[in-house]
């Protein structure tokens, strides 16, 4: 489908909504609930939390779908409410100390573990060293703040530009790319003694 034609439908999915139809807003949530999952997931790093931030932020979008000005798209619209609430989950999450508990039991879930390996017959250290890998680049991410983490995986890892960082996190372009240099310094530092760091 068309951007311009993708538009019109949405326009008048709003318009729908906000006449009394509830089940229109059905068919911006399918349109944009993978994206908004997939940024929530980079910010929490968790599927869980990122699932949980997209079902409030598409419920924070529609009570507040009457004050939405129809001069930029719902999708940048969305994505700014989606990262806001998943910025405050995961600070809610760092005060919240026993949810960073180990718990000891618990299996862990094949998507957070999934590993792609290029050699299917790769044997046992290869996919230790992998897991190993995808542990550690965790960890250094964990340690960034919130900020740091959404505006480095927003601009690396979504290619949103700058300015649309800056927007949606509310904070001018330069405390954006700012955000952005941190995060990699700290990246850098905390992965340089794993194969070499990031290049």
């Amino acid at each position: 489908m068309s951007n311009r034609r993708m538009e019109k439908a949405e326009t008048e999915a709003i318009r729908d909504v906000l006449a009394g139809n509830r089940d229109a807003y059905r068919v911006l949530m399918d349109r944009h609930f993978c994206s908004v999952t997939r940024v929530a997931f980079r910010i929490t790093g968790n599927e869980a939390d990122a699932e949980e931030a997209a079902q409030e932020a598409f419920l924070r979008a529609y009570n507040k779908l009457p004050s939405f000005r129809q001069d930029s798209a719902f999708s940048t619209w969305i994505m700014r409410i989606a990262m806001n609430t998943a910025i405050n989950l995961v600070e809610r999450r760092n005060r919240d100390l026993s949810y960073h508990a180990p718990r000891i039991t618990d299996e862990p879930a094949a998507a957070e573990h999934t590993v792609r390996i290029a050699d299917r017959q790769a044997g046992p250290e290869g996919i230790l060293l992998n897991r190993e890998a995808t542990s550690l680049r965790q960890a250094a991410m964990a340690e960034l703040t919130p900020m740091e983490r959404t505006a480095f995986t927003l601009r690396h890892m979504e290619d949103i530009p700058m300015a649309e960082i800056a927007a949606a996190l509310s904070i001018t372009s330069n405390s954006a790319k700012q955000a952005v240099f941190r995060a990699v310094s700290k990246l850098r530092r905390s992965l340089t003694p794993v194969a070499g760091g990031l290049r």
